[in-house]
């Protein structure tokens, strides 16, 4: 039996919830998981619902069908194959907790997506990443060759037919063209801390002004750095007795979790950008293990 979901963004207005539901079960979708979300200060309607198909109708034929329910309320939609795995290529410079992390996760099944490569601007991770099959591509990055390298990497992430882009603490900026081009699909990590530290060294500073909770941050790459939408966030406690590398250590096992579940929601549509804001529809506990698992 087939198990699918579908996606659907709209402005707000009566009988969304009806219209959907009557042609899943004219269609012989039996609703298994469903969230929605009215944003009565932008008047978007945001809904995700996963239901199995009894009558093994495709996803191309669902798509089609429901053109008609989606046309009178202006619905961005889309049907998803639950069990598909995401293609992912990750992007990691000279920290690889968070790249290590990711590959241990998909190893195990926890975090089933498709790692389709890896790049990097340095060859540090190249035996970790080749070790487990997975392409390994070294693509230095400099001021100059910034455009040419750019291009290599998307080259990369088209060639391999990557649906996502996650920055495992990629230590390089951007270009806003490519920010454009796969908006809503590149996904970074930093960490957070109250108050801000920039520069070298911030756990350091951090230690220095005596913060008592570190955390982290994942979000959606934008122009803007640093400031697209939020996805996931996580703090921890620290106190005067840690060192500068206690402050280290617990902030990198933040990061990991963090965007291994800003990665986990979005491979399973939960993510619904919503101006300069998320709408983030948590895994309701019957669905996490075949989530889970893939």
């Amino acid at each position: 039996m087939s198990r699918y979901c579908l996606t659907v963004t709209c402005v707000s207005s009566r009988g969304i919830v009806a219209a959907i539901a009557t042609f899943l079960a004219e269609n012989g979708g039996n609703i298994t998981d469903s969230s929605q979300y009215d944003d009565v200060e932008t008047s978007n309607f945001f809904m995700r619902v996963s239901f199995t198909s009894e009558t093994g109708a495709t996803l191309a034929q669902l798509q089609d069908g429901f053109a008609t329910i989606a046309a009178p309320f202006g619905m961005t939609y889309k049907f998803h194959d639950e069990a598909a795995k995401m293609k992912v290529v990750i992007m990691v410079s000279r920290f690889g907790h968070c790249l290590n992390d990711l590959l241990y996760r998909c190893r195990i099944g926890s975090l089933p997506v498709d790692i389709v490569a890896v790049i990097s601007n340095h060859m540090d991770y190249q035996k970790v990443v080749v070790n487990q099959d997975i392409p390994f591509h070294c693509i230095k990055v400099t001021k100059e060759n910034k455009p040419t390298a750019e291009s290599a990497i998307m080259r990369v992430v088209e060639e391999a037919g990557a649906e996502l882009i996650v920055l495992a603490r990629y230590m390089q900026i951007l270009s806003e063209e490519m920010c454009q081009k796969m908006s809503g699909r590149i996904i970074n990590i930093h960490h957070s801390f109250l108050p801000s530290f920039k520069g070298a060294n911030p756990y350091k500073q951090a230690y220095e002004r005596g913060v008592k909770l570190i955390g982290a941050t994942s979000h959606y790459v934008t122009t803007d750095l640093d400031e697209g939408p939020i996805i996931e966030q996580d703090t921890i406690r620290v106190t005067h007795a840690q060192s500068a590398e206690d402050y280290v250590s617990l902030g990198r096992d933040v990061e990991c979790q963090v965007l291994a579940r800003a990665i986990h929601a979005h491979i399973h549509n939960r993510v619904f950008q919503n101006g300069n804001k998320t709408v983030v529809f948590p895994a309701s506990p019957g669905s996490y293990a075949s989530e889970r698992m893939g």
